[in-house]
């Protein structure tokens, strides 16, 4: 029996490309199709793929998949053993399946499918720790995904808040961006998250100043301005909120 290994390509097959196994395979299959249209039968169901679908076949599971006809197939796939644990966060199911509709979220999948093709390529030191790295940060990403149901658009306001924290936001921006009006997305954010966007925003500068307080040893007017407050009292009324004291008394209570 061939060692199970870890491999990884990026492929845009034509529809003659087919793939059967009647009996599964050994290992995990994980597929992100970025044009085109493929499929999945298991059990005798037919799945489509279509830009922006994730497919996670699970080893033992007899399959075909294929190119489905009158269109090109492009996708980045990886094979990996199922000695990584972090497959026992997802769903038991022969073949899992769902669109990442979250642009950022496409992104980050897509990146991590390059480093695992890049690194099984290159074969060099610690290539195989380097691709479970990535594999499992995909895996994680995924079980976090089915594990919760949260409207794409509220998913890349979330991501957009921690990449422009320390900046103004501003919701009519916010809004435009997701293609929703600013109303519709400040009810539809707090019927997701529990929190108003800007409750969102001041938890997200508040836990970052607590983390700098606590193992750096920069000033709390120092942190003040490092997580995007341009005024220091509102930003201890808000650490005060959040945490139930100062910033001054939590310096003193965690250093």
């Amino acid at each position: 029996m061939a060692e199970l290994t870890i491999l990884a390509d990026h492929f845009m097959k034509p529809d003659s490309y087919i793939t059967t196994r009647p009996s599964g395979m050994e290992d995990w299959l994980l597929t992100l199709t970025l044009n085109g249209e493929g499929y999945f039968i298991t059990s005798g169901q037919e799945r489509i793929c279509q830009a922006g679908d994730i497919t996670l076949l699970k080893p033992g599971t007899p399959h075909q998949y294929g190119t489905r006809k009158g269109s090109t197939w492009d996708f980045v796939w990886a094979h990996f053993p199922p000695s990584l644990t972090e497959t026992n966060l997802l769903p038991d199911q022969e073949l899992l399946q769902f669109a990442v509709e979250s642009e950022s979220v496409r992104l980050r999948i897509y990146q991590a499918l390059m480093r695992v093709i890049g690194d099984s390529r290159e074969r060099g030191e610690y290539w195989y720790d380097l691709c479970c790295i990535a594999l499992k940060e995909l895996l994680l990403v995924i079980a976090q995904r089915t594990s919760r149901k949260v409207d794409s658009r509220i998913e890349e306001v979330i991501h957009l808040l921690t990449r422009q924290m320390r900046s103004q936001i501003r919701i009519e921006e916010l809004a435009k961006t997701v293609g929703l009006s600013s109303s519709r997305l400040s009810h539809l954010f707090k019927e997701s998250t529990g929190y108003s966007i800007v409750d969102m925003l001041n938890r997200m500068r508040i836990q970052q100043a607590a983390l700098l307080l606590e193992h750096t040893d920069r000033s709390a007017s120092e942190v003040c301005y490092d997580v995007g407050y341009q005024n220091y009292n509102h930003f201890t009324n808000q650490f005060r909120k959040w945490h139930g004291m100062n910033p001054s008394s939590f310096m003193k209570d965690k250093r």
